[in-house]
Order: structure tokens, then C-alpha cells, then sequence
């Protein structure tokens, strides 16, 4: 926030009547009358009234505005969800960016921080368009194609998109990726070992998706899993395409029937289905049915005590270890490895078979 305070300013009828104690940084808190940042302070009720009329000021006053809402997550859908109705019920446009996202990046803060759960909410809403990206160019494709949507074509739609603040490299976008950002999943790193007689297709979402890869690197490299990863930037998105297929096919049976993208896209894949998620596994379960073998589901169902991003992960049973592990499981119930190395692999990767289920603790 701290480059947008400086590039565009923060709006004040009376632009800067004061020296920031900062004026001497680069990027200096910057107040001005033609600032375009809106700074409510900590009300969601007004952040969101504010949002309201920029979003659907096209229509009230003939003015096209592309309103960007930022908010810790946990602080959208959780407390002010009877107002964000009424902006989709408003033809509300524009985009709310829920920060600090997830039940495991945001640590010592307390319960009423830790987010696992509005990507659930936001599936009731008709005409929110929720992603849940890990990369740069994930979220530069996403907003490109909302811009289009919601002011070239017109929808009255809005975008609710979660971000991190964790650090961890961005990759170049692959090629051919872009579609598969929009509509839900894509893949973004295919295995080195296609030959494999043990395969893995393993869904990583938001800040978990470099868990996933790093569970890749391992499994690979030490058990000899050849392991697909995929990124799924919308759950709710997959979700309601496979519902539209199947209203579809239901009322045309005489017509050829509609596949939906996510079975189209894991046709052919081989091996063990897992999907690892910083967000309840409700989530990755809503798009089980059109998956061509059953997915075991890693999510934050509970509430998180612990002090650091590791010990929450830990805790939840979400981070890269607990991958390897239920991989590994899905495999040797699938019978391609004997049970004894699922429990070798619990041993080495420390993990108490033991300890309490994080769901109800």
C-alpha cells in the first residue's frame, strides 16, 4: 500500500495540511485533493458503503469507476455479508481484495484474523466472481478480464479476490495458462517422471500452491511419485460450471452432453487425486463429483492456535509434509506401494499420527 499512498495519493478535501513524520522516504504518506485512495479507517460498514456508491456509480451518475476495496479478509464476508448482498443486489461493480487470506498466513494475531472460510461464503453470492490466486499473474489476469467484463461487456458482476503477505518467488506465467486461470484450474508444473508406475495429480490453491510444489519436489525425488500440479484459482468457478453442465444436459437428452471444464481438463490424468487448500475442505470437496477418481480433500476446518505460519500449517495438517502423506496414502489404498512406506514417511517427516483431529480441538 505503501507505493499506491505515494503514486496516487490519499483523498482529502483539504489535500496535505501537515508534515508526515516520513516525508523524508521514498514513499511518504501522501495526502491530496485529487487523491484517489479512500482511507475509512477500521469501519468495514463504511469501507463497503463507500464501495457501494463507487460501484454503482455508473448507473447513478453516468460515471464509470473501477473501485478496488482492500481489506483483511476475515473482515469482508465474515462481518459486513448483509451488506455485500445488498452490493450485488445493487449491481455493484468492482473488485475486493481480501488481504492477508487464509487460516495460515497471518499468525499471532488471533482467531478473528485467521481466515478459512469466505471462499465458502462467497459461493452463495449469484454475481461475486471469487478467486483465490497464488501468482502475480494470476491476480494481472484475473483484474484484466473483471476490467473487460464488468466495463466493456457490462455485467453486473463484481470479484472478490484473496492475497498474502507471505513472501515466496513469482514464476513466469506458462504458456497457454491463461484461460485455465480464468475458468478455475490450469496446470502449472507437469511432472519429470511421466513414466512412473506411481502418478499424482495434487491441487494446491493461494498461499498453499508452494507447499504443493515443494510435496512435488519430494515425492518425485525421494518415493518416486510422478506428481501433476495444478493450480486452482476458483473452486466456486468449477463449481458452478459443473452445475451448468449438468442443468444443461438435464433439460436437451437428446442433445450431445456438456462435459464440465474440470473433468475435460483432468481426462486422462493418471494417479492419486489430492488438493491441499489454506480454506476449509468444503472447497475442494464441492468439485469432487466431476473428478474422474474420489479427491482427498487437505483444508483448515477448525480454529488455529499457533504462532507462526509453520506451526498453523502444522496444526491444520496443510503443509507440503502432510501432502507427501496423503499421497502416499492414496496410493498404497489404491495398492501401487505397501502400507509400510506410508508409515516410513510419517516417521521421517515427524507427523504424530496421534494428535488431535485440528477440526474439533
Amino acid at each position: 500500500m505503501e507505493a499506491l499512498f505515494r503514486q496516487v495519493g490519499i483523498y482529502s478535501h483539504a489535500g496535505q495540511t501537515y508534515e508526515p513524520v516520513d516525508m523524508d522516504t521514498l514513499l511518504y504518506y501522501k495526502e491530496a485533493s485529487d487523491g484517489q485512495i479512500l482511507e475509512e479507517g477500521i469501519t468495514e460498514a463504511g469501507s463497503m458503503s463507500s464501495f457501494v456508491a463507487a460501484g454503482t456509480a455508473y448507473a447513478t451518475h453516468g460515471v464509470n469507476t473501477i473501485p478496488f476495496f482492500i481489506y483483511y479478509s476475515m473482515f469482508g464476508f465474515q462481518r459486513i455479508g448483509d451488506l455485500i448482498w445488498a452490493a450485488g443486489d445493487a449491481r455493484t461493480r468492482g473488485f475486493m481484495l481480501g488481504g492477508t487470506s487464509g487460516r495460515t498466513t497471518l499468525a499471532g494475531e488471533g482467531l478473528q484474523h485467521q481466515d478459512g472460510h469466505t471462499h465458502l461464503f462467497a459461493m452463495a453470492y449469484p454475481n461475486c466472481i471469487a478467486y483465490d490466486p497464488a501468482f502475480a499473474y494470476e491476480i494481472a489476469v484475473i483484474i484484466e478480464d473483471g476490467i473487460r467484463r464488468m466495463y466493456v461487456d457490462q455485467e453486473s458482476i463484481f470479484y472478490y479476490l484473496t492475497v498474502m503477505n507471505e513472501q515466496y518467488a513469482m514464476p513466469v506465467m506458462p504458456d497457454g495458462s491463461r484461460a485455465g486461470i480464468l475458468k478455475g484450474l490450469y496446470r502449472f508444473r507437469a511432472t519429470s517422471l511421466p513414466d512412473s508406475p506411481m502418478r499424482a495429480q495434487l491441487f494446491g490453491s493461494g498461499a498453499i500452491l508452494p507447499e504443493v510444489v515443494k510435496a512435488q519436489e519430494i515425492l518425485e525425488s525421494k518415493y518416486n511419485v510422478g506428481a501433476d500440479v495444478w493450480s486452482v484459482t476458483s473452486y466456486s468457478e468449477l463449481y458452478r460450471d459443473g452445475h451448468a453442465a449438468e442443468r444443461w444436459n438435464m433439460l436437451h437428452p437428446g442433445a450431445t452432453p456438456r462435459v464440465p471444464y474440470v473433468t475435460q481438463q483432468l481426462k486422462g490424468a493418471q494417479g492419486v487425486l489430492v488438493a491441499a487448500s489454506d480454506y476449509v475442505k468444503a472447497m475442494p470437496d464441492s468439485i469432487d463429483r466431476w473428478l474422474p477418481r474420489p479427491l482427498v480433500a487437505l483444508g483448515t476446518d477448525g480454529f488455529g492456535r499457533s504462532e507462526s505460519r509453520a506451526s498453523l500449517r502444522e496444526f491444520f495438517e496443510v503443509d507440503y509434509r502432510y501432502v507427501i502423506v496423503a499421497t502416499l496414502g492414496a496410493l498404497a489404498r489404491d495398492g501401487k506401494i505397501d502400507p509400510s512406506v506410508v508409515q516410513q514417511a510419517i516417521k521421517a517427516h515427524n507427523i504424530n499420527p496421534e494428535k488431535v483431529n485440528p477440526a474439533v480441538s
